[in-house]
């Protein structure tokens, strides 16, 4: 073989060689989803969160041509949830489907936080906006925010209130404070056990997440009369802000999907795309509007910068509400 032929060939040996190469890359970053994936839920089957991971577990699982199951892993704040998907393998294969609010929140309000969220956890994308609501029972006399302070600061003390989720603690905290109420604080485990309380009287008003109010309201239980977004909500218009009915209390809550901080870029840009892709779609806006939620698009880079800015927010919000930390 003469000179010119034996380098034609080294070129040519060499650049099939980084075909095959590239070939077995891509072919590598292809195979994920390798398994099954599991989407994380902290809070209960049948749960207002439980809702919300299970619908877009399902939409999840027709783009990625893979099962996608359910584990719903309940207590300590949604922190045992929190746990189990940032020790999990960074593979792509766990997805912890939350309220980022409620994961920064958390980092403050618990006395040991077991996680570092913000460093831990890697935003792949987020899925929308959505307020906490004050809620009345339908049975009840009050029907604007107005009517329920007065009679609120006529029953003091023998006023109560109940909650199940850490921003729902600063709401109502917040509440109390520019209203000069009060009402004692009733904690559940989940807002599904405070409902008969509520409606018999025992309770006077909750500060209830979006999901299970609307579906409430929708039932003819429990009456909206006020939410904690800045402005109104596009999906839900008729719903006055507590900043329009003179409070200034501006608490917007929002749901995300996490991974473990390690995960490969071109996995966590993957779950991301097919993410976004649901919360975009006419059914994704049509399930996230029917619980008095706007859909929000953003990309994991945007997101997790959100996220790191979020948990500083939430450390001011913490301490202007002197919430007691627990744990």
């Amino acid at each position: 073989m003469d000179a010119i032929n034996r380098r034609q060939f080294g070129f040519g040996a060499a650049a099939s060689a980084g075909t095959q190469l590239i070939g077995a890359g891509s072919a590598k970053a292809q195979a994920f989803p390798s398994q099954d994936i599991q989407f994380v839920c902290g809070f209960a089957a049948g749960s207002g969160a439980d809702t919300y991971v299970r619908f877009f577990a399902e939409k999840m699982r027709v783009l990625s041509k893979r099962n996608v199951v359910v584990q719903n892993r309940v207590g300590a704040l949604g922190n045992i949830a929190t746990e189990y998907a940032a020790r999990s393998k960074p593979d792509g294969h766990v997805v912890y489907i939350t309220g980022g609010s409620a994961l920064a929140a958390n980092h403050h309000v618990l006395k040991v936080p077991t996680v570092d969220v913000g460093n831990e956890l890697q935003v792949v994308g987020t899925i929308n906006k959505q307020p906490n609501m004050i809620m009345v029972a339908v049975e009840s006399p009050w029907k604007s925010l107005a009517e329920l302070i007065a009679a609120m600061k006529v029953k003091g003390e023998k006023a109560s209130y109940a909650l199940a989720n850490p921003s729902a603690r600063v709401v109502g905290a917040l509440f109390k404070e520019k209203t000069n109420l009060q009402a004692v604080e009733v904690q559940y485990k989940t807002a599904a056990q405070y409902l008969n309380d509520l409606s018999s009287g025992n309770l006077d008003y909750a500060i209830a997440d979006n999901v299970l109010a609307v579906s409430q309201v929708k039932a003819g239980r429990m009456r909206i009369l006020a939410v904690s977004t800045q402005d109104r909500l596009q999906a839900a218009p008729d719903y006055p802000t507590l900043v329009e009915s003179g409070y200034p209390i501006s608490v917007t809550s929002w749901w995300a999907g996490f991974v473990p901080s390690a995960t490969p870029k071109a996995i966590v840009d993957q779950l991301g795309s097919w993410l976004s892709e649901i919360v975009a779609s006419e059914e994704g806006k049509k399930f996230l509007n029917s619980f008095a939620s706007d859909p929000w698009v953003s990309s994991p880079a945007d997101a997790q910068a959100y996220f790191r800015r979020e948990i500083d927010a939430w450390g001011d919000y913490v301490k202007i509400a002197i919430i007691e930390k627990q744990g």
